[in-house]
């Protein structure tokens, strides 16, 4: 599976952003944390749509998950 979130130190000196776009993946996190919508986040960045933020919050839950079961064991 390709992820959705690219990192190349040519493009924002290699901050990760939404592959395809110039749009660093932070700004969505900070979106949300600031109780904005996806809808408000996708208004602001319209290079990035709504099916790049919904996988990269299922595999940000994924690691997390991951992250968790490991810390259980």
């Amino acid at each position: 599976m390709t992820s959705v979130v690219s990192r190349d130190p040519e493009i924002m000196s290699g901050t990760p952003v939404f592959a395809g776009t110039r749009v660093p993946v932070a700004f969505l996190l900070e979106y949300l944390e600031g109780g904005d919508t996806i809808e408000e986040f996708l208004d602001g960045f319209p290079t990035v749509t709504r099916a790049q933020v919904i996988a990269y919050l299922e595999e940000v839950r994924d690691l997390a998950l991951a992250g968790l079961r490991e810390i259980a064991a």
